[in-house]
């Protein structure tokens, strides 16, 4: 069991429960809330931590059940499984009712065993090919054309339908919805994918945030989800940060993924990395919202303590109140790309001082997240 430092202090955060939080579903399932309430008790004085397709596949397996590479070097799975809507659109019928039941059968059985999903979206262009990335002489700003009277708004609408069905299917044993944050349009300061900085405007960019959850909460009644909003890491204050911000009613999570200011390329500027993750943290404390690291990591994890002297101390560094730090994916085939460590990987050591650190929680750490009788097991030694 994991010594817990600050034992005293969330303990009483847990029995009074007295948090001013905002969160913008006023109708969310209970799950729902209790998952948004227990995440700001989690952030006082603890981070969970996640991994990108953990559980769909890791180095050199895939579609293999209740396994992850987490899980195989330390015993427990993530806490916070990471998955994708990207073959949502731009598929087949029949590909994306696989995908569907798929990713369902993986959020009710994280749900099952007391984990959270968090929902990324690789959306393909709607108006072009090129998939999701910006390709020159290919992609076309689309963002204008999805808002409300562009010229495919109503296949926008019909995307955003499929999102909902899959909202409304995934129902545990228990038979409530499962909750799951949902982050789209993300990285949009860079010019990387056709919903980037570079090729949209503000206002389409608000235009289309806001349509995104006004249509999924109040027209299809989506009520399982946390709404994140998460730039990369262009900005340097508050009011950058906020540049494309919807508004209040339109984001219950702040975050940022930043890889470049943590070893991408062998270059480090943990300074300049601190102050970003300091800055949506005090933003979310300011605004009663939640706030995490969305995405970083190290590619092929070549630093061998990594996980503690960059990491961990980064997040240690400035009193953050940051829900879950989330690395990236671990591929099947390539031999490189990889963030988090698997048996005999280099990091595995630092990894296990990662893990063990009262600090960081794992899926085995968490009991009833969904509900008000939230504890952390290590705690109460369950």
């Amino acid at each position: 069991m994991k010594n817990n430092k600050s034992k005293i202090a969330l303990l009483f955060l847990l029995i009074t429960g007295h948090f001013l939080f905002a969160q913008i579903d006023k109708k969310a399932t209970k799950e729902t809330k209790n998952l948004y309430k227990n995440l700001k008790t989690i952030s006082k004085s603890h981070i969970l931590f996640g991994h990108q397709h953990a559980l769909e596949y890791g180095h050199g397996w895939s579609n293999e059940p209740n396994k992850s590479d987490v899980k195989l070097v330390t015993g427990s799975h993530p806490a916070v499984v990471g998955i994708d809507f990207s073959d949502f659109s731009g598929r087949t019928k029949e590909e994306t009712e696989k995908s569907k039941e798929a990713l369902r059968k993986n959020v009710m059985n994280t749900y099952e065993r007391g984990g959270i999903t968090t929902v990324s979206w690789h959306f393909n262009n709607p108006a072009s090919g090129g998939g999701f990335y910006w390709k020159d002489s290919i992609s076309v700003p689309a963002m204008s054309l999805i808002k409300e009277g562009g010229s495919h708004h109503e296949e926008y609408k019909e995307i955003l339908k499929t999102i909902a069905d899959f909202a409304h299917s995934a129902k545990a044993k228990d038979g409530n919805l499962v909750p799951m944050i949902f982050r789209p349009f993300h990285e949009f300061d860079g010019d990387w994918f056709w919903w980037g900085r570079k090729y949209t405007s503000r206002e389409d960019f608000i235009a289309v945030w806001q349509f995104t959850i006004s249509y999924l909460r109040d027209t299809l009644q989506v009520h399982n989800f946390i709404y994140a909003y998460s730039p990369d890491n262009r900005f340097n204050n508050e009011s950058e940060y906020l540049e494309r911000y919807p508004g209040d009613n339109y984001v219950d999570l702040f975050g940022m993924d930043d890889y470049g200011d943590f070893g991408r390329d062998g270059k480090y500027d943990l300074e300049a990395g601190i102050k970003k993750l300091k800055i949506i943290s005090d933003t979310a404390i300011k605004k009663k919202k939640l706030a995490a690291f969305t995405e970083t990591g190290l590619e092929s994890i070549p630093n061998a303590d990594w996980w503690t002297n960059v990491l961990l101390h980064s997040l240690q560094k400035e009193k953050l109140e940051l829900c879950y730090v989330l690395v990236w994916r671990n591929d099947a085939v390539s031999p490189t790309h990889y963030y988090a460590p698997f048996p005999e990987q280099i990091s595995v050591p630092d990894f296990i001082k990662f893990y063990n650190d009262p600090y960081t929680l794992f899926e085995n750490d968490l009991k009833n997240i969904y509900s008000a009788k939230f504890k952390l097991k290590h705690i109460y030694n369950d």
